[in-house]
């Protein structure tokens, strides 16, 4: 018995009742607070993350309505042909006409104050067109053989063509931000922004770039302008002209001549250009356009499409002929590709040969769409999805009227021993890049 209590007091410890920590309360509501000021200020930063990026995420997703680029396109001029003439019927005789009066014309001699006067209207008309050309440059970065750290930078003139009310958009050459990290346009005022690569085109080598409008300051805004693109189907030889941009090599610089020609043509793939040639010398690095005397683009004066001949003179390529291309570069479309080298086959040539009239293949680039779908070189394209094709630019129209990854049915006439046989090919149209 006395054992068993002796047991029973040695482990009474295990007995006591364990009471709870008193709560404190003043490091409760500590706690508490700190708890809710965490909680306001991840709000707070999560409502202002969501302000700042609801505007970009919803231009991403949700693109405004109404800022297309849109470009008026010319109307290609049609030889009038010569009226038929009228059966002769006999003649009457004619009553006797008054004199009519003389108009007599003085020729007054130009004096130098004269000939500057001129000059200095001309160079005023290149003075307000420089207003939509701006310096691109495209940034580049790599290691020389010491590891040592270098930026590259290549540069050449712009055209400001539009403002969709988010972007300024500017033409400039692909071979100038080609690689480039990083690219930087400046205006007439010395202003610099960021821009970068929106759309380009593999065949001619022109890029669409675009800058934010909000990286534009006011004061800049007021000092640029958008170029008007004429139309250079009315340019003929002898037509006065002014290379603006950087034709020299050096910004905004005003150079004045004359159309000497404007019916060279520079054979593209899927499509042939005009080219204007100029009495104008030229840098064979110039860059900028050719402006008329109301201060309307006419031509592009690009690296890849200048004269290396010794006396090297300014050409441009026909404004006109690129208008639909300049838009849908804007509106980040692609650019339909088929990847043919082409030419007309006149009646006088279908003639002269015995060539089916058409479009005549002279090459079929590698890889191309046309080449999987079988075409070859000497084949004389006669339709496009039924429609006939008479020269490139019914050819052109054609496939530029398909976008990418689309099908369309080339019916072609190819040489069989001492004839031609009809064949169709079906091409999926691809992009050139």
């Amino acid at each position: 018995m006395k054992q068993q209590e002796r047991d029973e007091q040695e482990f009474d410890f295990i007995k006591e009742k364990i009471k709870d920590k008193p709560i404190n309360k003043r490091r409760l509501l500590l706690k508490l607070g700190y708890n809710i000021l965490c909680a306001v200020i991840f709000g707070v930063t999560a409502c202002l993350v969501f302000v700042f990026l609801k505007p970009h995420i919803e231009k991403r997703l949700y693109p405004e309505e109404g800022n297309t680029i849109t470009i008026p396109k010319d109307v290609i001029p049609q030889e009038i042909e010569p009226a038929p003439k009228k059966e002769e019927e006999p003649e009457e005789p004619e009553e006797p006409e008054e004199p009519k009066s003389q108009t007599v014309v003085v020729q007054e001699e130009l004096e130098l104050e004269d000939y500057q006067e001129l000059q200095n209207k001309l160079y005023a008309i290149g003075q307000q067109a420089n207003k939509f050309v701006v310096t691109v440059t495209g940034v580049t970065s790599g290691k020389d053989w010491f590891d040592t750290p270098y930026e590259n930078e290549n540069s050449s003139a712009g055209i400001i063509i539009g403002d969709n009310g988010q972007e300024l958009l500017i033409l400039a050459e692909k071979k100038i931000i080609a690689d480039a990290e990083a690219i930087h346009t400046t205006f007439i005022d010395g202003t610099e922004a960021s821009a970068f690569l929106k759309k380009y085109d593999g065949n001619t080598g022109i890029a669409v770039i675009a800058v934010p409008v909000a990286e534009v300051s006011e004061e800049t805004r007021n000092q640029i302008e958008v170029a008007v693109l004429g139309n250079s189907y009315t340019i003929t030889q002898g037509t006065s002209v002014l290379a603006i941009g950087n034709p020299l090599g050096s910004s905004y610089s005003i150079l004045s001549g004359t159309i000497t020609s404007s019916q060279n043509t520079v054979s593209t793939i899927d499509t042939n250009y005009t080219i204007f040639t100029t009495d104008i010398l030229g840098s064979e690095n110039g860059s900028g356009a050719l402006i008329n005397l109301q201060g309307e683009v006419i031509g592009l004066v690009l690296q890849d499409y200048s004269n290396q001949n010794n006396r090297n003179t300014i050409t441009a390529l026909s404004i006109s002929e690129l208008k639909q291309v300049i838009e849908d570069l804007s509106n980040n479309q692609d650019i339909s590709y088929v990847g043919l080298r082409i030419s007309t086959v006149t009646n006088d040539i279908a003639q002269e040969y015995g060539i089916p009239q058409g479009v005549y293949i002279k090459s079929v680039e590698l890889d191309s769409p046309a080449m999987a779908a079988g075409l070859q070189e000497a084949d004389v394209i006669t339709a496009i999805n039924g429609e006939d094709v008479v020269n490139v630019s019914q050819y052109y129209q054609g496939i530029y009227a398909k976008r990418p990854e689309e099908e369309i049915t080339i019916a072609i006439k190819r040489q069989n021993g001492e004839g031609y046989v009809d064949l169709e090919c079906t091409v999926t149209v691809g992009v050139l890049h």
